[in-house]
């Protein structure tokens, strides 16, 4: 494990926060993470992008966090459509395949409407809980970093809390 860190995850970590305060690697991590759980599929890499642009952190960090968490996306998607239901009091999505087939032969229209309407509630839903998990992430990830200890002598590492000008 020691030569894992020197040779891979040492460089790495060290090129992540290069610049960067605990605080800004932290909260792009966070941001990173939860927005890859976005329920709309094809959209967080964008969605990543201009968040890092607009308030001006890591691109590469929160791509990472992002990436790494992208099987989240596929796992909470029919949760959120779930909770965007109770939240909406709506009819649920039918998972069958065969019963969205039939609703599409039937009238194509309206199916793409509720469908829609699904996709809508269910950003809802992630948004609600967007917020305090991305406040979560961020406190622990940022006493994380702060803390953290090299692993050859155990002396804690810590970055520094504010760029020198």
């Amino acid at each position: 494990m020691n030569k894992l860190f020197h040779r891979i995850l040492d460089p790495a970590i060290r090129l992540l926060r290069q610049g960067l305060t605990p605080r800004d690697l932290a909260l792009a991590l966070s941001l990173g993470f939860v927005i890859s759980c976005f329920p709309v599929f094809g959209a967080t890499t964008g969605f990543c992008a201009i968040v890092a642009l607009v308030l001006r952190l890591n691109l590469p960090a929160m791509q990472l966090a992002n990436y790494a968490a992208m099987p989240l996306q596929f796992l909470l998607l029919i949760p959120f459509i779930r909770l965007g239901e109770f939240l909406f009091r709506t009819d649920a999505l039918p998972l069958n395949l065969s019963e969205l087939r039939r609703r599409f032969e039937a009238a194509p229209i309206p199916t793409l409407k509720h469908l829609w309407m699904w996709e809508w509630h269910a950003m809802v839903a992630w948004a609600l809980l967007a917020i305090p998990i991305t406040y979560l992430l961020f406190v622990i990830l940022r006493f994380t970093l702060t803390h953290i200890r090299h692993p050859q002598n155990g002396e804690a590492t810590p970055l520094p809390e504010q760029p020198q000008q």
